[in-house]
């Protein structure tokens, strides 16, 4: 039982990072497409999809299309109870919903001044009024959640990681790529998202793409992202220490360099996300420390 999910660019598509994290944190089968969303290939690459016209969308494995992020959520959390999507408490999955509606549907001033990009950390940026009226709104949520359903062992708004977390997490994104003032604890939310090995595994992968010029902070100053520093690794020469891919289990042909030991893998891709944050990949943490152990 497997979907299709057709993505835009990982790097800048806000929407699209709620899709995809919808299965990718709850461990849901899925088959990734790449839409043009900046190419003008977008209305023909979902064209199979009809009457998708934005991303994401997914196909499910029944063969029928499914577009926007919250009757994608509804859809998964309806096919795949055992997940734990929506909190388990009536009151709390409530309260999910609530929050979840919200972002959906407000908080334009955010969504115009401070769009999600995850490349690094805008300088001199100075919200509006509008923008600190967004995030007092956001905080006056995540607070609620917190006191009535969080947990102290657990960063997340409802004690698990739930669908609240994953429509959350591009605003995490935005107030970390522009540095909006927040209080302490809105703060520790934000960073838990940025140090999420899944959060980080896709913007390894959208650091594969460059652009120019770059959507939406074209010509500002931007400075090392505010999340987690990845761990030192660069490309180099083989040969490597393993001979198979740690994603594929293909023959490796491609080498990287990490602690002054040389990994392989099958393909350029495979091994220039894992550059940009190793340690976001547990099957490749998982075969370092097997071997360093």
């Amino acid at each position: 039982m497997r979907y299709d999910l057709y993505i835009g660019d990982q790097t800048f598509s806000s929407w699209s990072l709620r899709g995809w994290l919808m299965f990718e944190a709850f461990n849901i089968p899925f088959r990734t497409h790449m839409a043009g969303l900046y190419s003008g290939s977008l209305k023909e690459d979902l064209a199979e999809l009809a009457p998708a016209r934005f991303v994401p969308a997914m196909q499910t494995p029944e063969g029928f299309p499914v577009g926007d992020t919250l009757a994608m959520a509804e859809t998964l959390a309806e096919n795949h109870p055992e997940a734990g999507l929506w909190p388990k408490d009536p009151e709390a999955r409530a309260l999910a919903r609530w929050l979840v509606a919200e972002m959906h549907s407000g908080f334009g001033a955010l969504r115009g001044d401070c769009p999600m990009q995850l490349l690094g950390f805008v300088d001199g940026f100075k919200p509006s009024d509008a923008v600190m009226a967004d995030l007092a709104r956001i905080e006056e949520l995540w607070s609620i959640a917190r006191k009535k359903f969080g947990r102290e062992d657990s960063p997340w708004l409802f004690g698990d990681y739930s669908l609240a977390d994953v429509f959350y997490a591009p605003v995490a994104a935005r107030i970390a790529g522009f540095g909006l003032p927040v209080s302490a604890d809105a703060q520790t939310y934000v960073a838990a998202h940025l140090a999420d090995p899944v959060f980080r595994r896709w913007r390894a992968v959208g650091l594969l793409k460059s652009y120019d010029p770059v959507p939406y902070i074209d010509g500002m100053a931007v400075s090392a992202w505010p999340g987690p520093t990845p761990l030192a690794a660069k490309a180099c020469d083989g040969p490597s220490i393993n001979d198979i891919c740690p994603y594929s289990g293909d023959p490796v042909t491609d080498f990287m360099e990490l602690d002054e030991q040389v990994w392989g893998f099958c393909n350029p891709g495979c091994r220039d996300k894992t550059v940009n944050d190793p340690a976001a990949w547990p099957a490749f943490m998982d075969m370092v420390s097997a071997h360093n152990s």
